[in-house]
């Protein structure tokens, strides 16, 4: 009879979940204590590789979305776009944990950072750069459809799935005008708002790219609308 207590997977773990994981290589991506210049560098760096896992995420989401689109999977796309807006919430929560970080005792982690900037984040320029080939599948669905946005948003209801593609495009944007704003605030809240950041940028010049639209059609749309209304 099989022990199911004992592991089957390769690796060193103790456990199949431990090799599954890669836990054993997972927690030692953080610090030691003997390495920090302060202890809560562990906090710092979990907020971030956490919030870095999830972008991974979200832009392998949207990516694939991207193609769903293109192949007419409509209800498959809208699955993978939730997933991925969901995955982003789950990173505004994370930066909000540096809350717990005082502007005091970040000065003493800020030492350990070199010029690195949250604009370096990996999974920050992925998730940009996934917008915009999604964008494009969007302006194909719609040629295919034969609709302009504003035909879509006045018969919603005659065009169900398109729309709610769109919708979620424009989720999946404010998600990312949120995340940029807080992190802008924690930012200040942090190391103030009239000082210079890691790499030499003023922190006022930083909130000059927060309201970065990346499907302003979408947002233009609501305009036409309400013009149409009066």
């Amino acid at each position: 009879m099989t022990d199911r207590h004992k592991p089957v997977l390769p690796g060193s773990g103790a456990t199949d979940y431990e090799r599954y994981l890669r836990t054993d290589e997972l927690l030692a991506l953080q610090k030691s204590p003997a390495e920090m210049r302060h202890r809560d560098e562990l906090l710092f760096q979990v907020i971030h590789q956490t919030s870095e896992l999830w972008l991974k995420l979200a832009g392998v989401e949207v990516a694939d979305a991207r193609a769903s689109i293109d192949r007419d999977e409509l209800p498959g796309a809208l699955r993978l776009l939730r997933r991925a807006t969901d995955a982003v919430d789950l990173v505004i929560a994370n930066t909000r944990m540096l809350e717990h970080l005082s502007p005091w005792d970040y000065h003493d982690v800020r030492g350990s950072l070199g010029h690195g900037s949250g604009f370096d984040s990996p999974g920050f320029r992925t998730a940009h750069e996934v917008s915009a080939p999604l964008g494009e599948a969007f302006d194909r669905l719609l040629a295919r459809r034969r609709l302009d946005l504003v035909t879509l948003y006045r018969d919603a209801h005659a065009h169900e799935d398109v729309y709610q593609i769109a919708e979620r495009l424009l989720d999946w944007d404010q998600r990312l005008i949120e995340w940029r704003a807080l992190h802008l605030r924690l930012v200040e809240r942090v190391i103030g708002g009239h000082v210079i950041g890691t790499q030499g940028t003023p922190v006022e010049v930083l909130g000059k790219r927060i309201d970065v639209r990346l499907f302003p059609t979408l947002w233009d749309v609501r305009n036409t609308l309400t013009g149409l209304r009066k």
